[in-house]
C-alpha cells in the first residue's frame, strides 16, 4: 500500500484546504476509504470515511458540516476539502485504507497547521 497525501499548509482561522491522497501499487476502487489525523502529543484521530462508490460518507462530530471527503476511482485518489477551518484542526492527516489504525494503512502525511 502505497499513498501520498499532499495540500496541506499554513491557513488562518475560517480558511479553507483541500488535500489531495494519490495511492499507487493498488487500486482505491471496491474499497472503503479514510481520512485520520494526529495532533502533537494526541492519539491519532479518524476524521472521515467514505464508501467504495462515494455514495455513504461519515464524518467525526468535530468536522461535520466543515469537511467533505470525496473520491476519485478513475484518478485512484480521494480528497478532504476542509472548510472554516480552526486551530484545533492543527494536526498531520494521513489517508488510510480500511483499517486506518495499522500503521501501514496509511500514507506519511501532510501537515495542516491553522494559526492566525
Amino acid at each position: 500500500v502505497q499513498l501520498a497525501e499532499t495540500g496541506g499548509g499554513l491557513v488562518e482561522p475560517g480558511g479553507s484546504l483541500r488535500l489531495t491522497c494519490t495511492a499507487s501499487g493498488f487500486s482505491i476502487s471496491g474499497g472503503y476509504m479514510n481520512w485520520v489525523r494526529q495532533a502533537p502529543g494526541k492519539a491519532l484521530e479518524w476524521v472521515a470515511t467514505i464508501g467504495s462508490d462515494g455514495g455513504m460518507t461519515s464524518y467525526d462530530d468535530s468536522v461535520e458540516s466543515r469537511f467533505t471527503i470525496s473520491r476519485d476511482n478513475a484518478k485512484n485518489t480521494i480528497y478532504l476539502q476542509m472548510d472554516n477551518l480552526k486551530p484545533t484542526d492543527t494536526a498531520l492527516y494521513h489517508c488510510a485504507t480500511s483499517s486506518w489504525w495499522l500503521p501501514q494503512s496509511r500514507g506519511q502525511g501532510t501537515q495542516v497547521t491553522v494559526s492566525s
